[in-house]
């Protein structure tokens, strides 16, 4: 039976990168896996994909196929291996990896040399996230912030074995897998899977663990104190390594990550390291000019408002607005001058504008120039 073409078991095109042909493959090792798919041709297409993705996967085997196709691999002295195609001419291909990312080690290679790899090697722990609300100033300042969260924490009793009186497990051998044999249309094949004596640990115990339950694992309720940096901003993590869930078989605990969420404050607003506030004004101090005090995160600074400002218009305070540790550079404070039209006049202020409405306020370009388009 003639091969087919690699790329095209897999379904992806010549030029696809390796997460897509990772991801190809994955998808039809869940679809064809024997001990999933009962189907007759099941383990010929599992098998023809374990094929395509042990060449494909590997840089110089690809170069090779890309450049010569299946002769690539063809043993000019016959082929020994047999098999469904003529022989595995990549049989030291190790799938464990793989296949402990899609079957979460309950599966090994199927008739394709394959890992001995099982559940009882060492796993780091889960990571935890977790979110923490500060104030604004908090952000910009820095703080300390103490934080209770229940972990998951290897248990002291039976450090973390979950039993006592360890021994090798007879089933397996202390491998953690057991081989189990076939029979199908290519003959007979073999699969690897979990021992469910010792659920894949390679040992067993002559007790469980009564504190665990036999998980090595306990809940447990930790404090910390978190250091917050001046100048974090919104949606900023921080990780402390070891500070996740325990690990399983003496592997290393994950880590534990801080969520940042600043909460808006009443007048100020971020962009960066830059801090931004609306000042309200009249327009008196816009037009006569004025000197205002104002308040910026580093104190209070005074502004002069040039005569004949406009509304909405940002001035500058250099070097006033958020230091961050991880910037070269201090922001900047801005101040938008906001306009404010006096809802309620008294009769004199009425007279006082209507008096300076008969100065030909018009004259001014911008109103000249709007005046002429208008027409």
């Amino acid at each position: 039976m003639a091969k087919r073409d690699y790329y095209e078991v897999l379904g992806v095109s010549k030029d696809a990168s390796e997460a897509e042909i990772k991801s190809a493959f994955r998808k039809l090792a869940k679809k064809y896996h024997p001990d999933i798919n009962k189907d007759a041709d099941a383990p010929e297409k599992f098998k023809e994909a374990q094929e395509a993705y042990a060449c494909l996967s590997d840089k110089g085997n690809r170069e090779k196929y890309d450049k010569y196709g299946h002769s690539a691999f063809e043993n000019p002295y016959g082929n020994a291996g047999g098999g469904a195609y003529g022989g595995n001419p990549f049989g030291g291909f190790d799938f464990g990896d793989i296949f402990d990312e899609i079957f979460g080690g309950g599966f090994g290679s199927f008739g394709f040399g394959g890992s001995n790899k099982s559940s009882n090697r060492a796993r780091k722990g889960n990571d935890i996230v977790y979110a923490i609300k500060l104030d604004f100033e908090e952000a910009v300042y820095g703080c300390e912030k103490d934080i209770e969260l229940e972990v998951e924490d290897k248990c002291d009793e039976c450090s973390g074995k979950g039993g006592h009186g360890e021994a090798t497990c007879h089933e397996c051998g202390g491998s953690g897998t057991v081989i189990r044999q076939m029979n199908t249309i290519l003959g007979a094949v073999q699969t690897r899977a979990t021992c469910s004596s010792c659920n894949g640990h390679g040992v067993v115990f002559e007790s469980r663990c009564s504190k665990c339950k036999g998980s090595g694992k306990v809940k447990t309720k930790k404090t910390y104190t978190i250091d917050i940096p001046r100048g974090i901003d919104n949606g900023e993590q921080l990780r402390m390594s070891g500070k996740g869930m325990a690990g399983t078989n003496g592997g290393p605990n994950g880590d534990l990550y801080i969520e940042i969420r600043v909460a808006p404050h009443e007048f100020y607003t971020r962009e960066g390291n830059d801090v931004y506030i609306d000042m309200p004004v009249t327009i008196t101090d816009l037009a006569l000019g004025c000197k205002k005090e104002v308040k910026t995160i580093d104190g209070m600074v005074e502004l002069k408002i040039k005569e004949g400002t406009q509304p909405d218009d940002i001035l500058r305070i250099k070097g006033k607005g958020i230091d961050n540790p991880d910037s070269w550079k201090k922001g900047d404070f801005y101040v938008r001058l906001k306009l404010i039209i006096p809802k309620n006049l008294s009769r004199k202020q009425k007279n006082l504008l209507e008096d300076l409405e008969k100065t030909n306020l018009d004259d001014e370009t911008e109103i000249k120039k709007f005046a002429r388009f208008n027409k």
